[in-house]
């Protein structure tokens, strides 16, 4: 009978730093208590993509879709439910941005629009939902105005790309292979360039 190597312990304290923070001990959800916590600068960026058809996506840039101005009402949608996110989330700490800055670009090789969300605090927690948010209510926004006349339209790829401030630091999103991000970079369409700022 041969002897078997001894099972191996579960590793206690690696288990520990991977609980969520989120729940309880006892699985209760609970908001996690930065009383303890200093305020830093904080800063994310987050983006999604909104997919539409070729001549959709004409009709946006030229400002012929029905409902209005897309670029211009989704950006201002991104600011205003950005300054919603602790209502729209239950654990989010609700949290007094200090810059938030929200950009749509249209990429005609790519047949879509790209936002990309900034935001920026100085608080003891971060501020990456906050701008998660902003750029999926601004692709929200832009589903709604263009879905009378585009059904194909979707949204996709909504995530962090990059943050930094408190305990741990700095982080960016790795460069993607052109096969894993699904498309090749491509130049944005020569268009207008919209910027809106959160007013406090």
């Amino acid at each position: 009978m041969m002897e078997g190597k001894p099972p191996l312990r579960p590793d206690n304290s690696r288990r520990e730093r991977r609980r969520l923070t989120h729940v309880s001990r006892s699985g209760r959800p609970r908001m996690v208590d930065v009383s303890d916590k200093p305020s830093t600068a904080r800063r994310a960026v987050a983006e999604a993509f909104v997919s539409v058809e070729q001549e959709t996506l004409t009709a946006i840039i030229d400002g012929q879709i029905g409902k209005g101005d897309v670029l211009t009402v989704a950006e201002m949608a991104g600011v205003m439910g950005a300054k919603r996110t602790a209502e729209l989330i239950p654990l989010c700490h609700p949290i007094a941005l200090t810059d938030l800055v929200v950009e749509i670009t249209p990429e005609r090789a790519t047949s879509g629009l790209r936002i990309r969300a900034t935001a920026a605090t100085v608080a003891p927690t971060g501020v990456e939902m906050e701008a998660l948010t902003a750029a999926s209510v601004a692709a929200l926004t832009v589903y709604d105005m263009v879905k009378g006349v585009d059904r194909s339209a979707h949204i996709r790829d909504i995530r962090l790309l990059e943050k930094s401030g408190g305990k741990s630091g700095e982080w960016r999103r790795p460069e993607q292979t052109a096969a894993q991000a699904g498309a090749p970079a491509a130049p944005a369409a020569k268009a207008r360039s919209f910027r809106r700022r959160s007013g406090g």
